[in-house]
């Protein structure tokens, strides 16, 4: 049985991992710790076979380029989780996996000028969020070794029940609007159990390395809008005809290119095993509205 440790008590990415984990009997021990304070650096990380460090401030649009929140990103998304994985290397821990985030490359996609992310698009993160996480990378990865190995993920949106950010705007315009428009995008995401799938995988392979999750198919922004609007019973129509107009926007508007803007990791880059994707992009979209 291996045994987990969570860093990052009640997380949204730690809860459902846990569970994930849980419905493996016999497999996977788990555990969360709470990281507010200090407690933490007494306790003993002894007898884990991985670390799973999940805690963090996630980007906020009011705070990650305001300079009043430097200090804070930094300390909790780049010191915390390194002074976690020099406990778990020097406590005999086997496995750091770092929760990063598809920010450290620092890409938007404008409307109708298609993005995609490769194993040589340079980490180029333009906000506190980005900037925080990719200082964490360089100080992990380094620390990587035949004992101690050092998994980074860097998941787009994650969605999932329960999930909170972009997608639940999706969700409001799926309840809310009887019309949508259809723009042709694509979009990396990656569902809640695929990641924690990623994740067990990893766990049970002590891999080490950088790991950009996403699901099997890419999302259209327009199409899911519409997917939620059914799982929900009811109906949104989509329109064509506005690319133009969202192209005119974009550049008054950064929410227009965040919608309908094509920004997706390249599929190889996505690739681990056999596969970890458990569920298809209507299957998940099912679960997470019923």
């Amino acid at each position: 049985m291996k045994r987990i440790l969570i860093t990052g008590a009640g997380s949204y990415i730690g809860t459902r991992v846990k569970a994930y984990l849980e419905a493996f009997p016999g497999q996977y021990a788990v555990m969360e710790m709470n990281m507010h304070g200090d407690a933490w650096t007494e306790a003993s990380f002894s007898g884990y076979d991985a670390v799973l460090h999940t805690a963090g401030i996630v980007h906020r649009e009011n705070t990650k380029q305001d300079p009043a929140f430097l200090e804070l990103y930094t300390r909790v998304n780049t010191e915390l989780p390194v002074q976690v994985a020099r406990k778990a290397k020097a406590e005999g821990v086997g496995q750091f996996l770092f929760l990063s985030t598809m920010s450290v490359y620092g890409l938007t996609a404008p409307v109708g000028k298609p993005v995609t992310i490769t194993k040589d698009t340079p980490l180029k993160p333009n906000d506190h969020y980005g900037r925080s996480k990719a200082a964490a990378e360089e100080k992990l990865l380094p620390l990587s070794e035949d004992s101690f190995r050092v998994a980074v993920l860097r998941p787009p949106i994650v969605y999932g029940k329960g999930c909170k950010g972009n997608y639940r705007a999706l969700e409001a315009f799926a309840q809310k609007l009887p019309f949508f428009p259809l723009v042709e995008n694509r979009r990396s995401m990656v569902y809640i159990d695929n990641l924690a799938e990623l994740i067990r995988q990893l766990i049970d392979d002590g891999a080490a390395g950088v790991f950009c999750p996403q699901n099997e198919e890419y999302t259209n922004t327009s199409r899911m809008v519409a997917a939620i609007a059914r799982a929900k019973g009811r109906r949104v129509v989509l329109v064509g005809g506005f690319t133009w107009a969202l192209k005119l926007l974009s550049p008054l508007i950064p929410a227009v290119n965040k919608a309908f803007g094509s920004l997706c990791y390249d599929r190889a880059l996505s690739a681990y095993g056999t596969g970890y994707c458990v569920k298809s992009l209507p299957e998940s979209i099912a679960e997470t509205e019923n």
